[in-house]
């Protein structure tokens, strides 16, 4: 592995871990609105704050407006209509399921990139790591618990939203080599501020809401005028989104996906503590070994990467011995 490879896959993952902070800030604060407004209101507003952060903060760095061109407009249209589908399934789920629980389904996507990377990508996946898929899919079925008294369709949904972003994360790393991360991120903003001024104005009245059923009033709730301190949550909100955004951008260009993916568990570590901390949720046992499963085959994958990137340097380092 040449050193240019090495320092890309360390800030790469540098990355992903930071992103990852950010995005369980996102997660808990969207929870904590989702009983009060819709759910394309706080999608719409975050987004607003958050572009406002990416052409004030990191658009400067990257070139200015003029960087924001593109000719691979179709692919990043393709990029915005999954991290819609991402978040809206995942953030419905939130509504419903306790933040660790929809967060460790979530978390499936790191082994269905693993998949994606080799179908899609070429890249090279041993059978070692796939027993971790492996172990990642029996955690996910243990989580969504099929079959039980304690099903909910509603922990269906970020299994589709794993799918959507590992589609999205497949898509950066193919072409991450010519699309920077502000370039990226700033197109995924504006994905989102169009659907969300799209259903405001075709539902933003609330005439389809009061179903009783959380998961559709939060997706169909009236718009209402947020309060001071609410205010003050959709500010952390849009701030965060923006910071998630290009930091995970960032991540998957620079190294591959398999390798940047395990990352993103810092962020089930942090579901966990923002569960019990602000929503009074402790995981049960059923939920532990569902998690232990998913973490676990993430960090095995993880392991498995590490050894095989010190055996490339051992050899490259024999080849030019004397």
């Amino acid at each position: 592995m040449s050193s240019t490879s090495a320092h890309n896959n360390l800030f790469g993952i540098s990355s992903a871990i930071i992103a990852s902070a950010f995005f369980s800030v996102n997660d808990m604060t969207v929870k904590f609105l989702s009983d009060d407004y819709a759910l394309h209101q706080i999608i719409l507003i975050r987004s607003t704050i958050g572009m406002v952060v990416l052409l004030t903060i990191f658009i400067p760095f990257e070139g200015g407006l003029s960087a924001l061109r593109t000719s691979r407009l179709p692919i990043h249209v393709l990029r915005g209509f999954l991290v819609v589908i991402a978040n809206m399934c995942f953030f419905l789920a939130l509504s419903v399921l306790p933040l660790a629980d929809a967060v460790a389904i979530f978390f499936a996507n790191p082994l269905i990139i693993t998949v994606f990377s080799v179908v899609f990508l070429g890249e090279s996946v041993g059978p070692r790591r796939w027993i971790a898929v492996g172990m990642g899919f029996a955690g996910v079925i243990v989580m969504v618990r099929p079959g039980s008294s304690s099903f909910q369709l509603a922990a269906l949904l970020p299994v589709v939203a794993a799918f959507a972003y590992a589609g999205l994360q497949t898509i950066t790393r193919k072409v991450g080599g010519t699309e920077r991360a502000g370039v990226l991120t700033f197109y995924i903003q504006v994905t989102f501020i169009l659907v969300g001024s799209i259903m405001g104005l075709t539902v933003g009245d609330g005439r389809f809401g009061g179903s009783g059923d959380i998961s559709l009033d939060f997706l169909l709730r009236e718009w209402v005028w947020p309060t001071n301190s609410d205010w003050g949550l959709l500010v952390i909100l849009g701030i965060s989104s923006a910071f998630a955004g290009y930091f995970i951008s960032q991540a998957y260009r620079l190294c591959e996906a398999g390798l940047a993916s395990p990352f993103e568990y810092t962020g089930m570590v942090l579901a966990i503590f923002w569960g019990v901390l602000i929503f009074g949720e402790w995981p049960d046992t059923t939920a532990w070994i569902g998690i232990s499963l998913i973490v676990g085959g993430g960090l095995f994958m993880l392991w498995r990467e590490m050894v095989i990137n010190n055996a490339a340097k051992r050899n490259s380092a024999d080849l030019y011995r004397p």
